[in-house]
């Protein structure tokens, strides 16, 4: 009886193998982890496409939107811009007195444009009031409503996006000294000249001040201070540019001859 017994438990199949273990759960196990492997996968690609996509949405994509915003705010101001498209004054500023200084329109409205010819020729830029999201992101430099008018004592200070949303400052770093700003305005046109940069924390607030960073000091002179984040990049930083009046002439005497080209496109006749 004891040798029937082993010779019917030989004749049923193991269901293990020499280790104990079981085949088939094996390798459902690994179709598992490999499935598990697979979806993973599948999720960093897809999160490495969104990811390209966001990159070229905030680098090419707000660019293009907030170009067609600002061109469309320079063609506002220009429409209701007075005086000549071409130079018609003497070469010597000082024929025209003190700058006339504006008031500061509402949030959201337009000074004036900005010509930067070291930005390049077709450098053409609106400036308007207000610093917050609503007018960075798509109309181009904003005005800090603290800070001067532009031909003012003390520090008319704009801010303004580097790699996005216009790029308006992305070639700040490229200025030298002695390299001439020109803001228009209703009233006529400032020249400033370019001086010197910082860089600065972004809490560092006193850029702004009237004499920038010094506290409770009276200025003598227009100052023109942009701020932008620094680096390129990034917003670890912020590069600020300094820039002095040197110069200003009335609406009626036309543009300085240096930006005459642009003036006359920007009103649709270049």
């Amino acid at each position: 009886m004891a040798h029937q017994q082993t010779t019917a438990d030989s004749a049923v199949p193991s269901r293990r193998n020499d280790h104990g273990s079981h085949p088939k759960k094996r390798l459902r196990a690994s179709d598992v982890i490999r499935k598990i492997s697979q979806i993973l996968g599948e999720l960093l690609i897809t999160a490495g496409i969104v990811l390209l996509l966001f990159v070229g949405w905030e680098l090419w994509w707000t660019n293009v939107e907030a170009d067609a915003k600002q061109t469309e705010a320079i063609h506002d101001f220009a429409q209701e811009f007075q005086g000549p498209l071409a130079p018609t004054a003497p070469a010597d500023p000082a024929n025209f007195g003190e700058p006339v200084v504006g008031t500061a329109p509402g949030y959201g409205k337009t000074i004036g444009i900005m010509y930067v010819p070291r930005f390049g020729a077709d450098y053409t830029r609106p400036i308007i009031e207000g610093t917050d999201a609503g007018v960075l992101d798509t109309l181009g430099l904003g005005h800090y409503g603290s800070t001067s008018m532009p031909g003012a004592l003390g520090n008319f200070a704009v801010a303004g996006h580097r790699q996005t949303h216009g790029a308006v400052l992305d070639n700040i770093h490229t200025l030298v000294p002695g390299d001439k700003i020109y803001v228009q305005t209703a009233d006529g046109y400032y020249t400033y000249v370019f001086r010197n940069n910082q860089i600065v924390t972004p809490d560092r607030t006193d850029v702004l001040m009237p004499v920038p960073t010094q506290s409770g000091a009276q200025p003598k002179e227009s100052i023109l201070t942009m701020t932008s984040c620094n680096p390129r990049f990034g917003s670890q930083e912020r590069i600020i540019a300094y820039s002095l009046l040197d110069s200003w002439q009335p609406a009626s005497a036309g543009p300085p001859s240096a930006i005459a080209a642009q003036v006359a496109k920007a009103n649709g006749k270049g």
